[in-house]
Order: C-alpha cells, then sequence, then structure tokens
C-alpha cells in the first residue's frame, strides 16, 4: 500500500533512500537545508512541508544535536499514529529523548542506524539495527524491506544506536590491527597476497580483511583500489568511535581498545592527512611509519 513518507536529510545516504522509496511506489516529500534532491522525490519548501500529514517521517541527520532540534519541529505538525524513523547515527541519550517526544505525542518512533555505507543506500542492501516498541518496529518493518536487506529489532528505544556504536567500535579497531599487520607483514617480507590468502581462511579472518581489505589488488574490490577515496570516511568512523566512547562513560564500561582507536582515527584525521579518506586509509599511514615514531 502507497504510503506518504517525509524524508528529512537527503545527503549521501539519505538520498537513494528516499529516491529507493519512491521507486517502491510511495509518495515520497523530501526538504534537506542544503536544497539537495532525491530522483523521484517531491521538494518540500521547508520541514513543515516535508511532515504535514505524512504516514511516516524519516530522518538521516548528522548528530544527535541536529536530531533533537529537527524532532522538536517535526513532530508537533504530525499526525497521531503516523510513524517516526530516524536512521541517524547519533548518541543513546538523543535516540531515547526523540522516541520519548514522539511517543508522549501519540506517535510511534523507531530509531534505526543503519550499516552498508553509501553502495548499501544505493543498492537497497542496508542493514537496520531498529529499537523501539514491537508495535513500532512492525509499522517500519516493510520500509526496511525496501531501503536494505536486513532489519533487527534490537530492543527499547536506544537499542539500535547502542548496536551500531558496538559494532562500529568492533570495526575501528579491527581495521586498525587489520592494518597493522599488513604494515608488518611488509618489513618481515611476507607477500601481501600471501598474508590475506592465510589470515583471510584462519582465525585471523575478520570483515576488515575478508570484505573490505585495506591493502590495494588484494581480495574483493575496496577503496585502497580506488586511492582510498571513501566508502566510509575516517572522520565517520572517528564520530562513531567518539559515540562509542561516550556511551562507555555513561554505561561505566571499561573499553581501553575503543578508546585508543579513537585516539588513533583523532590523531589520523586532525594531523595526519586522514580527512576526506577511507577509514582504511590507516595501512598507509602505518607503511609510513615505524617502531616509536
Amino acid at each position: 500500500m502507497s504510503m506518504k513518507i517525509g524524508f528529512i536529510g537527503l545527503g549521501n545516504m539519505g538520498a537513494p533512500m528516499a529516491s529507493n522509496l519512491a521507486k517502491a511506489g510511495h509518495q515520497v516529500t523530501g526538504f534537506d537545508v542544503a536544497g539537495t534532491k532525491a530522483e523521484g522525490v517531491a521538494v518540500a519548501a521547508d520541514l513543515e512541508g516535508a511532515v504535514t500529514g505524512m504516514d511516516v517521517v524519516i530522518t538521516m541527520l548528522p548528530n544527535g544535536s541536529i536530531l533533537r532540534q529537527v524532532a522538536a519541529q517535526a513532530i508537533p505538525h504530525m499526525d497521531k499514529g503516523a510513524l517516526f524513523i530516524d536512521c541517524s547515527t547519533v548518541d543513546v541519550e538523543s535516540a531515547k529523548n526523540t522516541s520519548e517526544a514522539a511517543e508522549d505525542a501519540g506517535i510511534f518512533a523507531v530509531d534505526a542506524p543503519v550499516s552498508g555505507g553509501i553502495g548499501g543506500a544505493a543498492g537497497g542492501t542496508l542493514t537496520f539495527m531498529a529499537g523501539g516498541s514491537e508495535a513500532a518496529f512492525a509499522k517500519a518493518k516493510p520500509l526496511f524491506d525496501i531501503m536494505g536487506q536486513k532489519a533487527v529489532h534490537c530492543g527499547d528505544a536506544g537499542a539500535g544506536q547502542a548496536a551500531k556504536i558496538c559494532n562500529n567500535m568492533i570495526l575501528g579497531v579491527t581495521m586498525i590491527a587489520t592494518c597493522e599487520a599488513f604494515a608488518l607483514a611488509d618489513k618481515l617480507g611476507l607477500d601481501r597476497q600471501k598474508m590475506f590468502d592465510v589470515v583471510s581462511t584462519s582465525s585471523g579472518y575478520s570483515w576488515s580483511m575478508n570484505a573490505y581489505c585495506p591493502a590495494p589488488g588484494v581480495g574483493p574490490t575496496s577503496p585502497a583500489d580506488n586511492g582510498y577515496a571513501p566508502g566510509f570516511a575516517a572522520e565517520l568512523m572517528l564520530k562513531d568511535l567518539g559515540l562509542s566512547q561516550q556511551a562507555a562513560e555513561m554505561a561505566n564500561a571499561d573499553t581501553p581498545m575503543g578508546e585508543l582507536a579513537r585516539a588513533l582515527y583523532t590523531q589520523f584525521v586532525e594531523d595526519e592527512g586522514g580527512l576526506g579518506k577511507d577509514f582504511s586509509a590507516m595501512l598507509p599511514r602505518f607503511e609510513k611509519r615505524n617502531r616509536g615514531d
């Protein structure tokens, strides 16, 4: 059944997600403060025009502060019984705050950050990590099925963000370890392809190695084969590692590897030219360094 959907945030991720919903037959109206547009998506003059009378409002925004601002403007114009889905990656508290504000207004709410990057958004193969009530997730699931290939209901409000933060902390740590290992293999005279052939079928197996190998010409095609043009930018990894450590402080959790990964990506992005490069560009960074540098 065709639904009226307002989509707020038509950036690199939001635009293809909105387009996929439109291609599936939904009436999608978009709004972005930068004026960006998406194929097949009508353009609203302002945020109010993108949310008023909609069955569903979906947001894809840069951070929790902006999400709170957008939610505060959008929710008063939404009908009771409508659905608010936030697909941004934000702090857990902002996700919970937004869900509570929506539910207080009689609106279903789901926090549903995604994994899969720009390619997954374009291809409709994202994974959604969802938090919210069973009823809210059930309403959102048909839309997740259009925009992605998998949706997991992780628990109550904020659980989707918790899952995303934990996942990306693992990703950041394993990418650093993978890049360190390739740099060490180089210095030990081990051929990179041989290294991949062993590790990718042994206990060192990981997504960072097997699906997104940071070494050019090794394994499946990855950003390393395109000059490290970002599939997932280093500054976005830094953002997610920051969120993981913010959550760890809130939960009084000991996460030394996550904290070290954040420190290394901070150095890489802010001081070592990593800004605008893929997060796997840590490999050339380690290639240039010696022990004790």
